[in-house]
């Protein structure tokens, strides 16, 4: 029962709560024990209310996921755990985290919270409304930054950054509707009503608009944001997002990949090589040039 618990509290999607060290690196501190000590601590509160979300969402599609051809193998719909376990454990995991969230920081705690009300409103009504869907999941990963951004205090942090951490939450929740309507085809809108609302000409459009969006959000982050080197050696880092772009489109387009992005962040090797150097790169220029 523990094993499909912790399975349901999704670990893998834990890897879209590395946005909330955006601050910490962006803001010179990755190497100051303090901040980074809060912003681990900050990951894991994070972390653990996401996974309680993600039970709630899995305890309101269980019917829907038992007609999707990899969801129905998820241990709530498959019969491997109760509902009412997956409700328990919704419940007590915030009782744990807000709390603990507020003695980590006041004003963390409220962001904390607004993103557990926001989650559990997408839960049950958001995530059927056509735009409105992917919208409130890039406004999740924009909490995520801003709660980085207090607990470290940020004094260099550019507002860019909370623009291109939009954009590229769009890009990745775009390009995952465009998963779901092909992988689901006429039963599409079964599994989620705003799917119907979707077509491939529509999501195609959207996605290279928010791809090309995020190219230029970020060039003009490395070259005009006050706090960066005055030699503009951050656009030496434009090449890596640009590829990690195009990996992206292409993994999505020839490979019909883009369902679980974290599992294309966690397997796919250029994918992973190319951010690697991209964050390589970012700390070289901000705390060694």
């Amino acid at each position: 029962m523990l094993m499909n618990l912790f399975k349901t509290m999704r670990p893998k999607q834990w890897t879209k709560n590395v946005f909330i060290f955006t601050a910490l690196v962006f803001d010179e501190k990755l190497f100051t024990p303090s901040p980074l000590l809060k912003t681990t601590a900050a990951f894991i509160l994070f972390c653990l209310t996401s996974s309680a979300v993600y039970l709630i969402n899995d305890v309101v599609d269980i019917e829907k996921d038992r007609q999707h051809p990899t969801k129905r193998l998820r241990p709530l719909p498959s019969g491997q755990l109760k509902p009412s376990v997956a409700i328990a454990a919704a419940v007590l995991i915030p009782l744990v985290t807000l709390p603990l969230s507020f003695l980590l920081d006041l004003h963390f705690g409220f962001v904390a919270l607004a993103y557990l009300l926001t989650m559990i409103v997408y839960s049950f009504v958001l995530k059927n409304i056509v735009i409105l869907d992917v919208l409130t999941v890039a406004a999740g990963f924009v909490l995520r930054v801003a709660a980085g951004a207090i607990v470290v205090d940020v004094q260099r942090f550019s507002p860019w950054l909370y623009i291109c951490a939009t954009l590229v939450a769009l890009f990745i929740g775009i390009s995952r509707r465009r998963h779901e309507l092909v992988l689901l085809a006429e039963n599409a809108n079964e599994h989620r009503a705003s799917l119907s609302e979707y077509s491939l000409p529509l999501l195609d459009e959207m996605i290279s608009v928010v791809a090309s969006a995020t190219v230029i959000a970020y060039s003009l982050y490395t070259f005009s944001a006050p706090n960066l080197p005055p030699n503009h050696a951050m656009m030496l880092t434009i090449p890596f997002v640009l590829y990690g772009i195009f990996r992206y489109l292409y993994l999505i387009h020839v490979k019909n990949k883009g369902g679980t992005p974290e599992e294309i962040f966690l397997s796919d090797l250029p994918i992973i090589i190319a951010l690697g150097l991209w964050a390589l790169a970012v700390i070289a220029v901000l705390y060694f040039f």
